[in-house]
């Protein structure tokens, strides 16, 4: 296996890859190519792909404001799970996000997204009893569920 970074040529394989995966949340604006080609150029060194024989079979979106990383979109392939694929992209995320002097993490993941919420507990991610997630679109999307 091989893990790169992501560049926007790998858009159409990550997109299949995602709507491959339960659970994913997307919507067509951010998730368009256009929306993750702006995502790509402002965190060039924090999202990665995962291949296995020049095939794409996982991807980490991960993003900073300057102190705080924000993963988004990890998925791996139905297919290759439970071989540490997701793991290692995490891993290769966090790296980076060291090198850049980030300290702490933050996810969001669907509440029936069963298989998520138990890899990021086992990694060590904790629920936030304390907050509530608000959000406002400021141009009208269309959410894409998988």
């Amino acid at each position: 296996m091989n893990i790169r970074k992501m560049l926007i040529n790998d858009y159409d394989e990550v997109y299949a890859l995602w709507m491959s995966c339960a659970g994913m949340g997307l919507n067509n604006l951010d998730d368009s190519r256009d929306g993750i080609d702006k995502f790509i150029r402002r965190n060039p060194d924090t999202c990665f792909v995962a291949e296995i024989e020049e095939k794409i079979v996982g991807v980490i979106i991960v993003g900073n404001d300057g102190r705080r990383g924000y993963i988004y979109h990890t998925a791996v392939n139905p297919q290759h799970r439970k071989q540490g694929i997701a793991r290692q992209l995490v891993d290769s995320a966090m790296q980076e996000l060291k090198q850049y002097g980030i300290n702490k993490v933050a996810l969001v993941v669907f509440d029936k997204n069963e298989n998520g919420n138990a890899f990021w507990e086992k990694l060590g991610f904790t629920v936030r009893e304390d907050l509530i997630y608000r959000n406002k679109s400021i141009t009208e999307m269309i959410r894409i569920d998988t």
